[in-house]
């Protein structure tokens, strides 16, 4: 099928690109970007156009910021094209309640991808858990926002997210694998005195289960969770790639490269299969850690 690719940033380069490129079920038929290009590839710098010159492309993947979304997935949906949206889905929750009901009326799929449940020892990690009881969890999920979105002055706006940019791939895996839905108690979040989204922060969860959130790591970086449970303790380690169980490591490595074919494959089957997928339980969790949250102001950020 030929796609068209919203947002040529460094998201799309480092992993929606090369995805489409090995994958056997897509052809990246058309970009759209103000400056972004991918060698060999027609290329529109606004979205009415390519959606108006190119009628022969059926499917659209959107790598676009979260607060320009909607206006551009609204487009896609309303040309009858089916969508895919880099996760977050959207700047918020009603906006992204808005495209799948619009999706629905067109007759067209919706894919809202969460990419980090794609990652290697998820499904075994949620196999394990199935019928334990939780005492406790620890979430730590700390990089460094310099290497990740270097100069992307977007992510401190508000909208953007900030450090819940990284932290909602952690609330995506903990949505996916535990046997009961958690819900949140309470937040502390720490806003830099010159930015309108956190930089860090850290969240109280029922069943036991605390999140510890930072965008100011430097160095090796730290994607783990952690569970005690009645049948022995598990951990999921590199971002959900590496499963242990009662220290012993027992599926996956540390490599993540396999998530967003993974993405890719699934949003093929959707629209084969006539389906959409657009789950929003980790955006509700970071929509309830701003409504709950204790502000704290901390030093400047400066990229």
């Amino acid at each position: 099928m030929k796609i068209a690719l919203v947002g040529i940033g460094k998201i799309a380069l480092d992993q929606h690109v090369p995805a489409l490129e090995a994958s056997p079920d897509w052809d990246l038929a058309a970009t759209v970007s103000r400056h972004g290009r991918v060698e060999g590839v027609e290329a529109f710098t606004d979205i009415a156009t390519m959606l108006s010159a190119r009628p022969d492309i059926p499917v659209v993947s959107l790598c676009l910021p979260p607060v320009p979304r909607f206006d551009a997935a609204q487009a896609v949906l309303r040309a009858g094209r089916h969508l895919m949206l880099e996760k977050p889905p959207g700047a918020t929750l009603a906006e992204v309640h808005a495209l799948a009901g619009l999706a629905q009326a067109q007759g067209v799929t919706i894919h809202a991808t969460w990419h980090s449940r794609m990652a290697e020892a998820v499904g075994a990690a949620r196999d394990w858990l199935a019928g334990k009881t939780i005492h406790e969890g620890r979430i730590i999920w700390r990089e460094d926002v310099r290497k990740w979105h270097p100069g992307q002055d977007w992510i401190f706006k508000a909208g953007g997210m900030g450090v819940f940019d990284p932290g909602i791939n952690a609330l995506s895996i903990l949505t996916a694998i535990l046997p009961d839905p958690v819900r949140l108690l309470s937040a502390d979040l720490d806003f830099p005195a010159n930015r309108q989204a956190p930089i860090a922060a850290r969240l109280q969860f029922s069943q036991g289960i605390e999140a510890d959130f930072d965008f100011r790591q430097e160095g090796p970086q730290t994607w783990d969770m952690e569970f005690r449970t009645d049948a022995g303790a598990m951990a999921l380690r590199m971002g959900g790639n590496r499963l242990e169980i009662d220290g012993r490591h027992v599926q996956g490595a540390d490599d993540i490269m396999g998530e967003y074919p993974a993405l890719y494959a699934r949003m093929a089957d959707l629209v084969r299969g006539g389906q959409s997928d657009a789950d929003l339980a980790p955006m509700v969790l970071v929509a309830d850690a701003f409504t709950l949250g204790r502000r704290n102001t901390v030093a400047d950020f400066h990229f």
